[in-house]
């Protein structure tokens, strides 16, 4: 039987607490950047220290979904997104770290507007991805309402309404990382033996990038002194950073609290070093219901057929048809 969710956000009333009440002249970002990666004070240091300075907030804070938009610039399926954060505020955080290069503005009535965090060069495979990554949770970690962080691309889109994801990712005992072991080239052969004796062979793991967690893990991540300076030394060339950090991380130290997969479905039938990226013609509502129920899984310890909340890689092409057929199967309007 197919598991549904309920339409109504959890009272009471919010006790909404921004990021302007904890941010100084300079945000984290900035000081990631400003430090050095093999310096003596690593970003986690400023983060530690700037949360332990957080004022302490009385009343009930009800939790917002951190959603980190990881881009190389603009977001093409920007009105997607915001038909589907409408009527939802306070309920959710944005964050866009995008390449440096990209000087454009959302327009002032977008939710986008204002929310691109300084950032720095990425590129594909290397630890510049993970340092990106780190760079937005410590961003989302000064908001101490935030309590699910989710690392989204500009190609990703939800496949169902806010209140489904919303309610799915609060209720939920676990994070979202995708964890396997993978003979072969493409997993174990990317181990480097220099990790030794921190991280051996046997614990290398492989996943998505794209992760979904709790801000006790989100914490832990961007405190990191173990196992990411290991990566930045050693996990290079051809590692695949991105594909193997957070993957072998949560193995060992989050191992019963990890789901052990990713939220975000995406089409690797083609068996490529890509994922397959779906045209306006390509988008159906029988492909959109696939990615919705057609796969089980397990979520709080019960079999359910929700999934995965979001898909990739959608074009900007697509945008249009996406918003033809949302309030007919993602109650999207």
């Amino acid at each position: 039987m197919r598991q549904y969710w309920p339409v109504t956000p959890p009272q009471p009333a919010p006790v909404v607490v921004g990021m302007r009440e904890f941010r100084s002249s300079k945000s984290v970002g900035q000081e990631m950047m400003m430090s050095s990666s093999e310096g003596p004070h690593p970003p986690g240091d400023q983060l530690v220290h700037r949360m332990r300075g957080l004022p302490a907030v009385k009343g009930i804070i009800r939790g917002k979904v951190a959603f980190m938009f990881l881009t190389r610039g603009d977001l093409p399926l920007r009105p997607f997104w915001e038909r589907f954060f409408n009527g939802n505020e306070g309920l959710y955080s944005i964050y866009v770290h995008s390449d440096p290069s990209f000087n454009a503005t959302f327009p002032l009535n977008s939710v986008f507007h204002g929310r691109t965090i300084p950032s720095k060069v990425v590129e594909w495979g290397q630890p510049s991805m993970i340092e990106a990554e780190r760079r937005l949770l410590s961003n989302a970690l000064l908001d101490v309402s935030n309590q699910r962080f989710l690392l989204l691309s500009e190609s990703c889109i939800p496949v169902f309404n806010f209140t489904t994801v919303y309610t799915y990712l609060m209720g939920s005992a676990h994070i979202f990382v995708e964890s396997y072991d993978l003979p072969g080239r493409l997993g174990r052969n990317r181990y480097r033996s220099k990790m030794q004796p921190t991280i051996i062979e046997t614990q290398w793991r492989k996943g998505s990038q794209w992760f979904e967690m709790d801000r006790r893990t989100a914490t832990v991540v961007v405190e990191d002194r173990k196992y990411f300076p290991l990566f930045q030394k050693y996990c290079r060339p051809n590692c695949i950073s991105d594909e193997h950090y957070l993957a072998t991380m949560m193995s060992i130290e989050f191992g019963e609290r990890n789901s052990n997969r990713t939220l975000t479905w995406t089409d690797w039938s083609k068996h490529g070093p890509h994922p397959t990226g779906f045209e306006s013609e390509d988008v159906t509502v029988e492909l959109l219901e696939r990615i919705r129920d057609g796969s089980m899984c397990e979520y709080n310890g019960e079999r359910s057929r929700i999934c995965y909340l979001f898909a990739r890689k959608f074009m900007g092409s697509a945008l249009n048809r996406l918003l033809e057929i949302a309030s007919q199967i993602m109650f999207i309007h």
